[in-house]
């Protein structure tokens, strides 16, 4: 794969925004290029680490294959007769066939879903590594030390004793990592589902409160059901599931927060809570947004105890069915870091709607146990409803 520069060099190009970049490699935010030993080794152990992880991440694997190496070999289907690419739906999956370049962009857009990539690294590099020491792959390995930048593993085939001299100089630290034998695979399993607990998204509340209330006549957010404004009662709500909470407003509404209070001024304008959401991961892409709108009175700590309780970091986000028409509630949702690049390609495709996400997309959706807590309000006419409801 070729490198793309992505170093910003040029004065020109230090004219340009900086926005907070998600901590992707080359293909995504969790990869390790398995590198030591023939690929028909890395192929099997890689089989080992996937079976035992998919029950619970999604995973993939990258590699390469020297089959039209030379050039003279046909290309397969239609790309033999111009097609850039062709889908096959094969049944039980699905084929894409590309004739085109590919560079790290199109791979982290391709991968954004993965929570685990494990990479050849004979053919392709990947932001964190596992040496195998190999005896049969020692001149290969020597050959590649300016690939071990992030070492997380060793690992020591049948045929090597001890690791190698030319390794423990290029990783001072060598001997502060786990270090198994190649058939150790229940420890190497092990391994893995530690890295990915660890790598666990932070998860930051997001309160709602940006809207207009048009329909309400008065600002929601302000609106007093608890004996403080609802915007302020819902975030000291979240502070109990997240270790930090921001309210999401517009500009022109920031000074007026409490100074006790975190905001995220929406940047996406004029696309309501759709660019709430997004206005937050552009601040803080690797982190999930436990996001709540303001007009719900009668939420409480049980309703989002179970819908922390029951997070899944796989999925695009964890959500409530509606208890109205069964459909995915996305205004009390947790969105995963997965999802930001999912809302830009919807909205890219003209859409800005969250339930139209959540409901193309694989999520994990809870039944509610308290539906009320999910009532939103939104005229005086519903307002009136809930205050009979809390008296009774």
């Amino acid at each position: 794969m070729k490198k793309q520069e992505e170093s910003v060099t040029s004065k020109e190009h230090k004219k340009h925004s900086v926005i907070s970049r998600p901590a992707y490699g080359n293909f995504a935010r969790n990869e390790w290029a398995i590198v030591g030993t023939p690929c028909g080794a890395i192929k099997t152990l890689a089989d080992a680490v996937i079976k035992a992880l998919s029950a619970d991440y999604k995973c993939a694997y990258v590699d390469a294959s020297h089959a039209h190496s030379d050039g003279g070999e046909t290309l397969p289907g239609r790309m033999a007769a111009g097609a850039v690419a062709e889908y096959t739906d094969q049944i039980s999956y699905h084929q894409f066939d590309l004739n085109t370049e590919l560079d790290p962009f199109q791979f982290r857009q391709f991968f954004s879903d993965m929570d685990a990539v494990l990479v050849n690294g004979n053919h392709q590099q990947a932001k964190a590594q596992v040496v195998v020491i190999d005896e049969s792959k020692k001149a290969s390995l020597q050959k590649r030390l300016e690939q071990l930048t992030n070492v997380q593993l060793i690992l020591l085939a049948d045929n090597a004793k001890e690791v190698f001299d030319f390794v423990q100089e290029v990783i001072p630290d060598w001997q502060k990592l786990p270090l198994y034998r190649l058939s150790e695979t229940d420890k190497i399993i092990t391994f893995f589902q530690k890295q990915l607990q660890q790598a666990k998204p932070v998860l930051n509340g997001l309160v709602l409160a940006g809207g207009k209330s048009v329909r309400m006549g008065q600002d929601k957010g302000t609106m007093q059901w608890h004996g403080k404004e609802q915007r302020y009662y819902v975030a000291d709500l979240l502070k109990q599931f997240c270790p930090e909470v921001f309210i999401s407003c517009r500009p022109e509404q920031q000074e007026e927060f409490d100074s006790n209070y975190k905001t995220v001024v929406d940047t996406f304008t004029g696309l309501g809570p759709y660019g709430a959401i997004l206005s937050a991961f552009r601040e803080q892409p690797d982190a999930a947004w436990l996001v709540v709108a303001c007009d719900l009175p009668l939420l409480d700590q049980h309703t989002l105890q179970r819908l922390t309780d029951n997070r899944s970091i796989s999925s695009v986000a964890t959500t409530f069915e509606s208890p109205h028409d069964g459909f995915p509630e996305p205004l009390i949702t947790i969105w995963e870091p997965k999802s930001y690049p999912l809302l830009l390609a919807f909205l890219a495709q003209g859409y800005t709607c969250p339930r139209k996400v959540l409901r193309n997309s694989d999520i994990n959706m809870l039944k509610p146990i308290n539906p009320d807590a999910l009532l939103n309000v939104n005229t005086p006419e519903e307002s009136e409803k809930v205050k009979q409801m809390m008296q009774e």
